[in-house]
């Protein structure tokens, strides 16, 4: 067993979620679905075509755990000029993220369902991506469970690896622990470097969710990290 292989066993950047989708999901997820979206476990081996995929050669920016899509839609439709592509396990997510995608009428934003982790190890290569967001994953806020979360120094060193040198990788959490965390871990990795001393400010163009705007009513407040790739 290699060491990506280990990784890939005992880290996954998702947690399993049920849930039903509703009418409108589930007719937006059969028109659009076999074109805009694919399942990480049934790619074919080696690199995914993206260009081939998209209909055109632009910088790919990958995000991993898109959610309901609230904030992938409007970032994907802000910058027209890259291949925006979403990640996550949630189907009822995607499939908002699908009818969010129809209402803005996105043609630069394709979808995957599955572990980010399997996606960056068999079928990015390195070197590749031109930026990462990664916003608010699971905290996993009981400490025995800490292990569990996906911004850990394995992870990391995998994801810099995807990134084209002075791509940026950004992350935001409203979990006080976590931010430290994050910024430990990332600090720590040789091939990026911060954007700034400590926390990044929070971007204007990055959209406040439902979700954060609550983690702000309970008193949470939400941190920014931007690292860029360094060439090695």
């Amino acid at each position: 067993m290699t060491p990506t292989d280990e990784h890939r066993r005992s880290v996954v950047s998702f947690v399993h979620r049920g849930g039903r989708m509703t009418v409108g999901q589930a007719r937006a997820w059969e028109r659009r679905w076999p074109e805009l979206g694919r399942l990480i476990g049934e790619l074919p081996d080696g690199p995914l075509d993206l260009a081939g995929w998209f209909g055109r050669e632009a910088p790919v920016l990958l995000e991993i755990g898109s959610g309901m899509g609230e904030t992938t839609a409007r970032l994907a439709a802000a910058a027209p000029e890259l291949n925006y592509l979403a990640v996550e396990v949630y189907q009822p997510g995607l499939a908002q993220l699908l009818l969010r995608a129809e209402a803005l009428g996105l043609a630069n934003l394709r979808l995957l369902r599955g572990d980010a982790v399997d996606l960056l190890t068999r079928h990015i290569e390195p070197g590749t991506l031109a930026g990462m967001r990664i916003f608010f994953p699971d905290p996993w806020p009981k400490k025995r469970h800490h292990k569990r979360r996906l911004v850990q120094p394995d992870f990391i060193a995998l994801a810099a690896s995807r990134l084209a040198p002075g791509a940026v990788i950004h992350l935001a959490t409203d979990w006080a622990d976590y931010a430290d965390q994050m910024l430990e871990v990332l600090s720590a990795e040789p091939r990026l470097r911060n954007q700034h001393d400590g926390w990044a400010p929070r971007p204007d163009w990055r959209p406040v969710t439902k979700f954060e705007s609550r983690a702000d009513e309970e008193g949470r407040i939400s941190r920014d990290l931007m690292f860029v790739r360094v060439t090695d």
